[in-house]
């Protein structure tokens, strides 16, 4: 649950910070401020500002977690706050616990009851109930997206990318926590920040990567002088990937994946009344609706 709240407040602040800055920038700038933070929490804690004691197939398994929750994952959902929004980039985010389960099957063998099938059903109708609407003339009504639909494409990818990288960063701990010796207990306790920060390694290098190709390294010294948008950058990064993502990590480490995804789902509920107050967004009935239903077709897969 305090996971759902962080990340309610990361992203109300990274659809500012996206807006203003642009994803790809918001992305570096948050990433390498994640890497200083978690760096020096490491150092205090115990010792070392770099993760301590983990092998090749936990750096492995904990790089393409990053890669796919951060550089995949998290470039779709900050591109979808940009298209329709925090409140519908969220809401597409209800896909994380159906990306989990199908991923822990594969990845972990883990069982995909027809109580899953049954959340992934109601989990997509409350979706379609809160970007769907009629369209059309008074004589043709047809059912028809409310959202553009690239953006509709990323919050799917977003969802896609935080199951996935759940699961991936679960096997990758589970190397980790077998590498530590024994007698380490404060290294094992800090072990989710310890894998965040190999997370943030691999995501910060992805985004950087990618903005060397596209030849955009001048729009940062830019982004450094919109004060409002790096005050929004500085709140996405410390309620995201420094509290928000070393919570996930350490929920997904003492629970199922699926069980960690689906109580962090609840963000799409929790940020609706926030994005009414702070960008006056007109909120359907239905949409809330909705966002709930899909919440509890989110729960079916792992009750």
């Amino acid at each position: 649950m305090v996971v759902a709240f962080s990340w309610t407040i990361t992203a109300l602040c990274a659809e500012v910070a996206s807006k203003r800055l642009g994803s790809l920038q918001l992305n570096v700038i948050r990433l390498t401020l994640s890497l200083i933070l978690l760096g020096a929490t490491l150092w205090i804690t115990t010792g070392a500002p770099f993760p301590l004691f983990a092998g090749g197939k936990a750096w492995l398994w904990l790089i393409l977690s990053g890669l796919v929750g951060y550089v995949f994952g998290d470039y779709c959902l900050f591109n979808s706050y940009v298209l329709i929004g925090s409140r519908f980039g969220q809401l597409f985010m209800t896909l994380a616990p159906l990306a989990a389960a199908l991923s822990s099957w594969v990845l972990l063998g883990e069982r995909l009851s027809l109580q899953a099938w049954l959340g992934m059903l109601v989990t997509i109708t409350g979706i379609g109930m809160s970007v769907l609407g009629k369209g059309g003339d008074e004589h043709h009504h047809r059912i028809e997206l409310k959202l553009p639909v690239k953006g509709v494409i990323f919050g799917i990818g977003a969802g896609i990318g935080q199951g996935l990288g759940l699961v991936l960063s679960k096997v990758g701990m589970g190397f980790y926590e077998a590498d530590i010796p024994a007698g380490q207990e404060m290294m094992t306790t800090m072990m989710p920040f310890a894998s965040t920060f190999i997370r943030a390694v691999a995501g910060s290098l992805g985004f950087l990567t990618v903005m060397a190709l596209s030849g955009k390294f001048h729009t940062l010294l830019v982004a450094f002088r919109d004060r409002k948008g790096m005050n929004a950058a500085i709140g996405a990064t410390l309620t995201g990937p420094f509290i928000g993502v070393s919570l996930s990590l350490m929920a997904v480490l003492y629970t199922e994946a699926g069980i960690a995804s689906t109580l962090m789902a609840l963000t799409p509920v929790l940020i609706i009344w926030p994005v009414h107050l702070l960008f006056k967004q007109k909120i359907r009935t239905l949409e809330v609706i909705g966002a709930i239903v899909s919440v509890i077709g989110a729960s079916l897969f792992f009750l």
